[in-house]
């Protein structure tokens, strides 16, 4: 308790589980704005050492189908991201026909039998399209039936200061006895600046330029994509080998005054450096290298994590390069989670929590 001009104030830090939580990005977010995270799980083993070491604490392995709720810890908010390959529009949109689209109905498990004020989950815009339309109708249908006023919504996580074309759809959710309509964060950031959006105090969209020129040149995995062993910058290092015609099917190269391509959980998927070569379309699905100097090559580890927006002394942990990507590119950038963070916070301060 502390006193400030006569007058009584607590300080509260709100409690926060994270399922699905990978290496941390949401977790990250929400600790930024001041959250306290209580218990976090993931079953992948390549995220557990990751977690650990940036996070502080030890991640729960199981995985979420033998957990019982009442297990777990009591928390005013439960925060993660389902998996989303099911619902992802590169994939086969098989929903709730993939094991994994299934465990988006395990966190809603979760969440009826702790009924936390307040629960976010993050997935891709696959999940809102016309194909899973009756998959997300059962989704919001079902967390309404338990208790909960949902607010569904398409992000665009350039508008938050992530220098990446990145949209995701967010889902959060207060408890119907919390009498507060669901608001998201207003942007920060946009496209173009004009006058009103300087009054505003909005800025443009941050830039490959601004994010990723000071690093000092990326150094090559070793050989079969294992990762060095010491390096200067950490996880400043890209995969090796050849692009694959899926990867020349379309343009992969952004310039240094634009937003990175969506960084994916994959590093032979990873987005070429802008001093990589121009790609030129030359016929449906089919792109070349134009004759230029130098070499392309895909984004490092460290470029692709400052893209999400990670800060440089967060550690990522792996023996293969691949797995590296996958952990930063599974990922909710750390911005786009902290505005979310931020906005929550302020509602639940409001209502005098």
């Amino acid at each position: 308790m502390i006193k400030n001009n006569g007058s009584i104030f607590k300080l509260i830090r709100m409690k926060v589980v994270s399922l699905f939580s990978g290496c941390g990005g949401l977790d990250l977010g929400f600790r930024n704005a001041g959250f306290e995270i209580i218990y976090a799980n993931d079953n992948d083993s390549a995220v557990w050492e990751t977690y650990k070491k940036n996070h502080g604490m030890e991640i729960d392995t199981r995985c979420i189908k033998g957990i019982v709720a009442n297990s777990l810890p009591d928390a005013e908010g439960f925060i993660g991201g389902p998996p989303c390959q099911s619902w992802s529009l590169g994939g086969k949109l098989e929903g709730f026909n993939d094991e994994r689209g299934l465990l988006f109905l395990e966190y809603i498990r979760i969440l009826r039998e702790k009924k936390p004020l307040f629960f976010v989950a993050e997935n891709v815009p696959g999940i809102m399209s016309k194909r899973n339309e009756k998959e997300f109708k059962k989704i919001l249908s079902e967390l309404k039936r338990i208790g909960y006023r949902v607010n569904p919504k398409l992000v665009d996580a350039r508008d938050y200061g992530v220098p990446q074309v990145r949209k995701r759809v967010i889902i959060i959710g207060y408890r119907k006895d919390i009498k507060k309509k669901i608001i998201f964060p207003k942007a920060t950031h946009v496209k173009e600046l004009n006058e009103l959006a300087v009054k505003k105090g909005l800025k443009k969209w941050v830039t490959l330029e601004e994010i990723i020129r000071d690093l000092p040149e990326a150094t090559p995995a070793k050989e079969k994509n294992y990762a060095n062993l010491s390096l200067k910058v950490a996880n400043h290092e890209y995969l090796n080998g050849g692009f694959s015609y899926i990867y020349m099917s379309r343009n992969r190269r952004k310039t240094w005054n634009e937003q990175s391509y969506t960084i994916q959980a994959s590093g032979r998927q990873a987005p070429l450096h802008p001093d990589s070569p121009k790609m030129k379309f030359v016929d449906k699905d089919m792109w070349v290298f134009e004759k230029s100097e130098g070499t392309p090559r895909r984004l490092s580890v460290r470029e692709c994590a400052r893209i999400q927006t990670f800060p440089d002394d967060f550690i990522f942990n792996y023996k293969s390069v691949n797995d590296g990507y996958r952990m930063v590119g599974n990922a909710v950038p750390i911005k786009l989670a902290e505005a979310i963070a931020n906005k929550i916070k302020t509602d639940f301060k409001n209502m005098g929590y």
